[in-house]
């Protein structure tokens, strides 16, 4: 007995001791991972707390301002209806969406299913992959939109390490399910801007908001998935799964946190890539469609795009609706700097809430990702989406 009682009382303060240091891992781990980050959340001198000429989301249709979170409810209620008017209404989200596993290919570290994930109660599907980490569930998980799923699990060999996020996330264990354009299951065999218009034809509405009706659905479906941790879900998308991950996380407050990747986030009709005037985008117009190209007397802007620009509004109240979930903007050539003057209307969103640091803006020289502001985005979903 009293060998036993020695050996106890080496044994358990050592048990003691470990625990200890085990606890201490994930602190450690969030700890650093911000001080890596918290730097992208304070914009440069020169732009910091300038708003610019945009009108202030804190603002009522009645000119009246939002001062307390209580007023902030009713006047993000004011603003997400008036999205939905004006992109066209939502039809029923699916309530359970089906999801076909269609093949499956162990990877090293996580499982590849090609999927057909449901996005409309008439039976439409969407193409992707779904990657599900090894180990014991439920993880966080992320929706990867871009113009065809394979460039997201680096398939196509130019994105690896720079934008093929469903992958980088499924090795840093997350799900990921990455989908491309309804209609097309690669860019390669299929015209992306031909179908978002067509889409745009058949239900009368604008483009961008039915992509961000489909990730809703794919959003559905994760949550009902057992690996998938469904309060933590977030989405991320370059160019234009940017502007798709912009608009499907704001017209969707389940998300728990966004990447926008140089999507230009306000307009600018000085950069041809920001072109919200498309008709795949913000310019569809039932009555006539105009050519591709910036705006200009002889090809003018059309649809809700030109209604927004001809009353002086611009994304800033959209952006509003994030608050206050996390959101950083990758930013590259389409979202410099100088974008911060757009934020800061977020920021002063979340400031009412009693919410710091929950707006991020990176810069790079590129609009694709270099591998620095691959890590960077990567880390902003592994902090809020494990971390927080």
């Amino acid at each position: 007995m009293k060998h036993i009682d020695r050996l106890t009382l080496v044994i358990v303060p050592l048990v003691l001791l470990v625990a200890a240091f085990a606890s201490a891992d994930e602190p450690a781990s969030s700890e650093a991972l911000w001080q890596k980050l918290a730097p992208f959340t304070s914009p440069p001198k020169e732009v910091a707390g300038k708003l610019g000429d945009y009108r202030s989301p804190l603002k009522f249709a009645d000119g009246t301002v939002a001062k307390t979170p209580a007023d902030w409810a009713r006047r993000r209620e004011e603003i997400r209806t008036t999205w939905h008017k004006r992109l066209g209404p939502w039809p029923p989200l699916v309530e359970r969406p089906k999801v076909k596993r269609l093949e499956s290919v162990e990877r090293d570290g996580y499982t590849q299913h090609r999927v057909q994930v449901q996005i409309a109660p008439d039976g439409k599907y969407v193409e992707g992959y779904l990657l599900i980490p090894k180990g014991k569930g439920p993880f966080p998980a992320v929706i990867v939109p871009f113009y065809e799923p394979l460039t997201s699990i680096g398939e196509i060999a130019k994105s690896r390490g720079t934008h093929d996020y469903g992958r980088q996330l499924a090795l840093r264990g997350f799900v990921t399910l990455s989908i491309g354009t309804p209609g097309s299951l690669d860019k390669l065999g299929g015209d992306t801007r031909k179908a978002l218009v067509q889409a745009g034809e058949e239900l009368r509405r604008q483009p961008l908001t039915l992509l961000a009706y489909v990730a809703a659905n794919c959003l559905t479906a994760l949550a009902q998935m057992p690996e998938v941790d469904a309060s933590r879900i977030g989405i991320i998308g370059l160019s234009y799964g940017g502007k798709w991950s912009m608009f499907a996380s704001c017209l969707d407050e389940r998300f728990a946190c966004a990447v926008w990747s140089d999507p230009g986030i306000v307009f600018n009709e000085k950069d041809g890539n920001v072109n919200y005037w498309e008709p795949w985008y913000l310019g569809y117009d039932p009555k006539k469609q105009r050519q591709p190209g910036i705006p200009s007397a002889k090809n003018p802007r059309t649809g809700l795009y030109k209604e927004l620009v001809d009353a002086g509004e611009d994304l800033i109240d959209l952006h509003a609706l994030m608050a206050p979930r996390p959101v950083m903007v990758g930013g590259g050539v389409q979202d410099p700097p100088r974008n911060w003057i757009a934020l800061n209307h977020l920021v002063a969103v979340n400031n009412l809430l009693g919410k710091k640091n929950r707006v991020a803006l990176t810069s790079r020289a590129t609009h694709i990702p270099t591998p620095a502001a691959l890590t960077q985005e990567l880390d902003f979903l592994e902090y809020f989406l494990k971390h927080r």
